[in-house]
């Protein structure tokens, strides 16, 4: 009897170690190197794209990962800080680079972008054998998918100009509106919209005048109660402003200390603290741009968000970007239609990409590599108003959709030379 149970444990030995020769080894991941402001002034901005793209690759992973030539992939994402400074960014870059990493990621601060853009370009002209990919969620100064453009960068949010152009149709019928206060931060971005919105007001409202238009430091402003000071004394009925992060919760905060009561025209006025900033008094005065909101109508965007809400219960995490699932699926589709990782066969298929997800399509343009998708012009409303069911960070205030441009209304024409490899 004992001879027998050795005789069967040895078959089944040799059946376990047949079974483990014939199951494929794990394959190392696909690693995404997340090259973002992880600490300082917009540390919340970064953490909020780790936990969207964190989200989106879970997704990914979750029905397999990639297939690959070589079999399958899981997605990861990888931080490296680069604290709000282009310098840092560059020496994250080269961080990345010596780690294997193929894929960067990036997008809060477009002078960070530019400065990736340029190096990236350089290196992998110098190294073809270790070529990387820049994929850009949210730094959009026209220029980079314009004058700069690259093969290698890849840009999936609409840029400023578009961004201005759907705020617009807003702006434009505003009929009670005739002063505007134009506000920025001094850097290219802030200098992009403030510059396409004084041609978009003297090309569609003529009759609006501005009566302020300023720049100030990026990142180092803390008390803006000056600027509000003479946002307010001037008269305006309404601020166009492109800040983002901090520089828009203080400015939105120290408006409402002073006791304006004008709108606000944003670009990213609809969550990181502005709603809760403002209580009542931005109820129909603050007015947002995106590409998708919580409050998009239809079921699959409503599935989409309370999934997010789901996996990121905390209030304070309520911060989600159709974007940077569409830039993640875009990425899985086109390394499995690649076969590899390697950035050049990668970006060949990326530039043709088309992606549906969530109820929302895009497309990424081959001439410039600017991704094409829907815009939104949303409201700030009490929640539980007609159009607002969701409220955004637990503040009992969301934002209604009041304008959506289609994809192909949104897309505006580019200089872009591209030069392809």
């Amino acid at each position: 009897m004992r001879t027998l149970f050795k005789r069967t444990a040895a078959v089944l030995g040799l059946g376990f170690s047949l079974l483990a020769q014939a199951q494929p080894a794990p394959q190392p991941p696909v690693r995404i190197a997340l090259i973002e402001s992880l600490s300082g002034a917009f540390a919340n901005t970064g953490e909020a794209v780790f936990r969207n793209l964190v989200w989106a690759t879970e997704r990914v992973n979750a029905r397999g990962g990639v297939k690959l030539a070589d079999g399958q992939h899981n997605l990861a994402i990888e931080r490296y800080d680069n604290k709000g400074q282009n310098e840092e960014a560059l020496a994250a870059l080269r961080s990345a680079i010596d780690d294997g990493v193929t894929v960067i990621a990036q997008g809060n601060s477009s002078s960070v972008a530019a400065a990736l853009i340029d190096a990236i370009n350089k290196h992998n002209e110098r190294e073809p054998g270790k070529r990387v990919l820049l994929l850009n969620y949210s730094a959009v100064d026209p220029i980079l998918t314009n004058e700069k453009c690259s093969y290698w960068h890849f840009r999936f949010d609409a840029h400023a100009d578009m961004r201005m152009a759907a705020l617009m149709d807003v702006f434009k019928d505003d009929a009670a509106l005739k002063k505007v206060y134009l506000i920025g931060q001094d850097y290219s971005f802030g200098q992009a919209v403030l510059r396409e919105g004084r041609k978009q007001i003297a090309a569609q409202r003529p009759d609006v005048q501005i009566v302020g238009d300023e720049l100030h430091p990026i990142g180092r402003v803390k008390d803006f109660i000056p600027y509000a000071v003479k946002i307010k004394s001037s008269g305006a009925q309404a601020v166009l402003t492109g800040n983002w992060g901090n520089d828009l919760t203080l400015l939105i905060k120290a408006a409402r200390e002073v006791g304006y009561d004008g709108k606000f025209y944003t670009f990213y006025g609809n969550a990181l603290g502005v709603p809760a900033a403002l209580g009542d008094a931005g109820v129909g005065k603050v007015i947002a741009v995106a590409d998708w909101f919580p409050n998009t109508p239809g079921a699959a965007s409503e599935n989409f968000y309370q999934s997010f809400r789901q996996r990121f219960p905390r209030p304070q995490d309520d911060y989600v970007h159709m974007r940077m699932q569409l830039m993640v699926e875009t990425l899985a589709q086109s390394l499995e239609k690649a076969g590899v990782v390697e950035a050049g066969a990668v970006a060949a298929q990326m530039e043709k990409a088309t992606v549906n997800f969530s109820g929302v399509k895009g497309s990424m343009r081959a001439s410039d590599h600017q991704f094409q998708q829907p815009l939104a012009v949303a409201v700030m409303d009490k929640q539980g108003a007609p159009g607002a069911k969701f409220d955004v960070e637990g503040s009992g205030y969301g934002f209604r959709v009041i304008k959506a441009i289609s994809a192909q209304r949104a897309e505006q024409p580019t200089s872009c030379k591209m030069v392809r490899h």
